[in-house]
């Protein structure tokens, strides 16, 4: 942002006239006409320097500027503004520029005595000051912004540039615990196009989401704004980032589980496109019920059952298709060692979503396959009838389970 130049305030000189000057200027006239009034006679010495205004007193002394952070100050404070005074007369221009290149911009009070930078200067960096006065009267300073003693960033979901399904929510994970949320989410920006209300939500003082009402609309871009340098989000931590990302959102899939019928019906941009066999989570590991978003994909991984707290139950090295809705371990993914008979007429998993599936991952005939190829990133699932209760919203990047008045009420500004 750059820094406007002041125009000086030229063409207002003001002649000033003494009596002695009115004097002079009229020549021989008699002095008993001069020295007439009501207090008898006058000096004109004495009515030449009693008549001289004080502004015209200071207008004969030399403006003097001074800066704030003092010049060659080594580890100024970055928490407070520039600002440059003048003395015996007014401002006519200041320019701040750091050796990033950046420049602070500022506002001068009614008088053009006193100029405030409107931010702080960041830390970390050399800035040159350079003011000068009407009339020419001309200052130029340094100083330089202390570093901050701890920092912290917030990591961000989806990549930047990337494509996502439209329940894909701006998710933030901040690396240190964050306790004035205000400031942090004030420094923090998502806006859309086609523009909709966007609020942020905070799960934990590590955690803030950001959402629509209502699913994006397919097409939307998507831009976060992240201001957080020099933002102090917790006592004596500071951010460091000040970035723009954008992201983009793809068509819309929402397919829904329903495991009393054991079936999975995917549903594009309003229409249907495929139906598949599936089975839940059995009685004693019953499948989360509610909204859910695919938040990672596997063509394989290993799933162990240690993971999950369920002990030695399983171990399975190369498990197709993994798609997962939950950060407590449920994923939708392709089954290859159950029998295909299970798939659509009973529920046998330990809480994921199966479909039939072939060793490998490389059979483009079976179900898992298929369903992994129509899927992306940021997809909703949505499963119900599994007699589990809803998932938490923070479990995943499933805060659509939240209403918008709940969603609204965890925002901090």
């Amino acid at each position: 942002m750059g820094v406007p130049h002041i125009s000086n305030r030229s063409g207002r000189e003001r002649e000033r006239w003494s009596r002695r000057g009115v004097l002079a200027a009229l020549g021989a006239v008699p002095a008993a006409a001069v020295l007439t009034g009501c207090g008898g006679s006058a000096d004109a010495s004495d009515a030449s320097e009693s008549s001289a205004t004080p502004s015209a007193r200071a207008a004969a002394k030399k403006a003097a500027i001074a800066v704030t952070p003092a010049d060659g100050t080594s580890k100024a404070d970055f928490a407070s503004p520039v600002q440059v005074t003048v003395t015996d007369g007014t401002l006519a221009s200041v320019k701040v520029t750091g050796n990033d290149g950046s420049t602070l911009a500022g506002t001068l009070n009614e008088a053009r005595t006193r100029w405030t930078s409107t931010r702080n200067p960041y830390s970390g960096t050399k800035y040159t000051v350079t003011a000068t006065a009407a009339g020419g009267t001309a200052r130029t300073t340094t100083f330089t912004t202390k570093s901050p003693g701890e920092t912290f960033v917030g990591y961000f979901t989806p990549e930047a540039n990337s494509t996502s399904g439209v329940g894909m929510p701006v998710s933030i994970d901040f690396t240190h615990a964050v306790s004035d949320r205000a400031a942090v989410q004030k420094a923090i920006t998502v806006t859309a196009e086609p523009a909709v209300e966007i609020v942020g939500h905070w799960f934990s003082d590590t955690r803030l989401d950001f959402r629509p009402e209502t699913y994006w609309a397919p097409g939307t871009k998507i831009t976060l704004s992240l201001r957080l340098k020099d933002v102090q989000g917790a006592d004596g931590v500071y951010g460091v980032q000040s970035k723009d990302v954008t992201f983009h959102v793809g068509r819309e899939q929402i397919s829904t589980v329903d495991l009393a019928t054991k079936e999975m019906t995917v549903r594009r941009d309003g229409s249907t496109v495929a139906t598949y066999p599936v089975s839940g989570g059995d009685s004693d590991h019953t499948t989360w019920s509610g909204i859910m978003v695919i938040s990672e994909r596997f063509k394989q991984t290993r799933m162990e059952s240690s993971t999950v707290g369920l002990g030695d139950e399983y171990d399975i090295s190369d498990v197709p298709h993994a798609q997962r809705l939950t950060t407590s371990g449920t994923f939708v993914h392709g089954n290859y060692w159950a029998a295909g008979s299970v798939f659509g007429h009973r529920n046998t998993s330990h809480g994921c979503v199966g479909l039939h599936d072939a060793k490998g991952a490389n059979d483009t005939s079976v179900d898992g396959y298929k369903f992994y190829e129509s899927s992306m990133l940021g997809d909703v699932v949505i499963v119900k009838n599994s007699g589990e209760r809803t998932v938490e919203p923070s479990n995943g990047l499933n805060g659509w389970n939240l209403s918008w008045a709940d969603w609204k009420a965890g925002s901090a500004v």
